[in-house]
C-alpha cells in the first residue's frame, strides 16, 4: 500500500522522520515520525499504537480526514488537473 492509501483507510502510520513524509504525516496528529536510524524509536512507536487503542484511533482517523481534505480524487485532484488543463 502507498502511504495515502493507508492513511485513506484509517490506519495510524508510523513513518521516518524524512523530508517527503512531512507533507503527509504531523508527528502524534496524522501519524507518529521516528528518526530513519533509530529501531528502537520505530519499535516503541510501534508497540505504543499496539499498547494505546485511543491513540491508535485519534491517529487513524486524523490520517483518514487529512487524505480525503487534501487528496480526494473528485474533490481535490480532478478539479485540479482540470485547472492546469484550462490554463494551457
Amino acid at each position: 500500500w502507498s502511504l495515502l492509501e493507508a492513511m485513506s483507510v484509517g490506519c495510524s502510520i508510523v513513518a521516518s522522520d524524512t523530508q517527503p513524509l512531512h507533507e503527509a504525516i504531523k508527528h502524534n496528529d496524522t501519524g507518529l515520525l521516528v528518526d530513519f536510524f533509530d529501531h528502537d524509536a520505530l519499535a516503541e512507536s510501534v508497540t505504543r499504537l499496539l499498547d494505546e487503542e485511543d491513540t491508535h484511533v485519534r491517529l487513524g482517523e486524523a490520517a483518514r480526514a487529512f487524505a480525503i481534505e487534501n487528496y480526494n480524487l473528485k474533490s481535490v485532484c480532478l478539479p485540479q488537473q482540470l485547472q492546469w488543463v484550462e490554463a494551457q
